[in-house]
This record gives structure tokens, sequence and C-alpha cells, in this order.
């Protein structure tokens, strides 16, 4: 005959031990519970402000009258400038040819003569661009080909690492500088007259100053560039140092995007509105291989800079969103009030309890 006892015995005995009352010398769970500190239970001294809707609509208006007056002035600023662009690579090249074969023969003459006309009077100092579209200068290999060190020191005239593949000549020597961006400078030149008046092109000063000091030595001469078989683009003066040639400069400035436009010089003429400007050019650069385009910008500048309409738009468009969500939340607030909670609940005014 069993012993129906025990059973309830066990199970007694089981529910003691796991209630740690049937063995006070049982040894106790660590807690896995932190130390507490206000770091910890992010409970520092910070700026919490109540967003009432007094608040909210003050800011919102502040913010409108201030952003829609600075877009409106960026905006007429913008429009002040004049700015003439004009595209080339296909109209000055021969028709019914291979562009590639045809920029890449050096026989061929490639002067091209354009006639532009100004639409507004245009005050000097009038700053000359070139703009290339579909040319990726912010490729990594590309923004990688280069030496510094060489560009500065003549004494380390023989670096030539990163500069692959226009590192060295093919017998062995260095080239200076070295590198794909040097080795694709730009080479087309513009010259311009008003009639039977040269307009002179001022292309002193049109680089960085910090990039003529610091980057680019004054003891550094050009050596065995573009002696190879495949030019890439413009020579260099052997008989300047590299601070003093500042189209190189400018051009080892790489862009980060694939449209840009640099400075190519300064016409010091003021020019008067329906001027007929006659732009001689040679289209030597090769952007057909590419599919690129070329264009030529003549452009004054405001207080703001050259012409760009997106800083005025993007100033209005925040003010007018501002100030249409000003107005909005006080139509809300007027027609439909809501009634407060009590500050004196929210976690951050009652002190932590049991701590």
């Amino acid at each position: 005959m069993m012993n129906n006892s025990t059973p309830t015995a066990a199970a007694a005995a089981a529910a003691a031990s796991s209630s740690g009352s049937g063995d006070n010398n049982a040894p106790r769970r660590n807690s896995k519970r932190p130390k507490y500190s206000k770091f910890t239970q992010q409970e520092l001294p910070a700026c919490k402000p109540i967003l009432t809707p007094q608040w909210v609509i003050s800011v919102f208006a502040l913010i409108g009258t201030i952003f829609i007056p600075i877009g409106i002035a960026s905006l007429l600023a913008s429009n002040h400038v004049v700015e003439i662009v004009d595209r080339y690579e296909n109209a000055c090249a021969p028709p019914n040819v291979d562009n590639v074969a045809y920029i890449q023969n050096a026989t061929i003459d490639k002067t091209c003569t354009r006639t532009l006309t100004v639409p507004k009077d245009m005050n000097k100092p009038i700053y000359v661009y070139y703009q290339l579209d579909n040319f990726y200068q912010n490729h990594r290999r590309y923004v990688k080909s280069r030496n510094d060190a060489q560009l500065r020191d003549a004494k380390k005239a023989n670096e030539t690492s990163n500069c692959d593949p226009e590192k060295t000549t093919a017998d062995g020597s260095p080239i200076v500088p070295c590198g794909l961006i040097a080795w694709s400078l730009f080479n087309d030149t513009y010259s311009f007259a008003r009639g039977k008046e040269n307009l002179p092109v001022n292309k002193r000063g049109i680089s960085w100053k910090s990039d003529r000091d610091h980057k680019f030595g004054k003891d550094v001469f050009p050596k065995n560039f573009q002696n190879g078989t495949l030019i890439g683009g413009g020579k260099l003066d052997p008989d300047k140092p590299l601070s003093d040639q500042e189209d190189l400069i400018v051009w080892m400035r790489t862009a980060a995007l694939p449209t840009f436009r640099k400075l190519y010089g300064k016409i010091e003429v003021d020019l008067k509105a329906n001027d007929k400007i006659t732009v001689i050019l040679k289209n030597n650069y090769n952007t057909y291989s590419f599919g690129g385009k070329k264009k030529l910008v003549l452009s004054t500048t405001s207080w703001l800079g050259g012409k760009n309409d997106f800083l005025g738009i993007a100033y209005l468009t925040v003010g007018g969103l501002c100030f249409f969500l000003a107005v909005a939340f006080t139509i809300v607030y007027l027609v439909k009030p809501r009634k407060l909670g009590d500050p004196s609940y929210l976690s951050w005014n009652r002190n932590p309890g049991g701590h």
C-alpha cells in the first residue's frame, strides 16, 4: 500500500527551497541591476523646454520673419549678376568627321571664332570661366593620382608615389608634376575683342593664395611633362616655377561634382549692353571621347558671389513654410484650444524615488 503523504511533503520541501526560506544559508542570486547614478539614468541637469502653443507659434513666426527677407535679398543679388554662357564643343568641330580623331590630330588648326552679345551692362571685373560637364574629377583614382610633396619641394622631385600611371617617362625619369590630374590639364585658350579693341585677360591672382604659397613650390619647375606618346592636356612652361603657373594650380583643385567651372581669367574693362564680343578660341581639349561638354562663361559678381538662385529659393521656401505653420497653428489654437497638462507631473520635475 503506497504512502500518499510522501509526494505532498516533497512538493512542500521543494517550494520552501525555491523561495529561499528553507535554507537561510543558501547563496543569494546576484542582481544585474546597475548601480544608480544620474548619468546612467539620464537625470543630469538639462534644458527641457515645454513646447506650449505660444512658444511654437513664436519660433515659427520668428524664423519666417528672418528667412523671407534673406531669401528676397539673395534672389535680388543673384538676378543682378549678368552671365553669358556659350557652349562650343560641337560648333567648333568640323561636321561629318570623327571628333575624337579630329581633336587628337595635332597637325589640324583648331582655331574657332565665336560671337557673343552682351545682354546687359557688365561692370568690371568680368570673370572668365570654362565649364566642363560629365567630367568626374572626383573619381577616387584620379583624385589620388598626385604627389603633394613633389609639388612643394624641388628636393623631392623623384618622389612619384601615388602618381600612376603618369609617374615616369619610358626611360624611368620622373615626371614633374606627376599624376593624372596634372596630365589632364585643360588647354583650351580664349582671346577677346570688341570691334577692333582687344580685351586683355588678366590671369594673375586667379588661384588661391594659400595654394600658391604652401602647396606649389617656388623652386619646383616642370620636367619631362607631357613628353610621352599620349598627350593628356596642356603643357607647362619649363622656365616658370609651379607657384607661378596659376592655370595648373586652379586645375589641380579638383571639383566635387561632374559639372564644374574653373576660373580662366578676368577682363578689366566694362562692357555695355548689346556690345558684340568676338572670341577667338583654340578648341584643343578632348571631351569627345567621354561625351563631355565645354562652355565659355563670362560673369559679373555680387556681394553674394556669382549667379545662384538656389540659396534665395531655399531661404524663401523654409521661411514661407515656417510662416504658414505659424498661421496654421494660430488658427487651430484659437478655434480649438487645448488645456495644457500640469507640468509638475513630468518625469524630470519629480525626484527619483528610492534614491
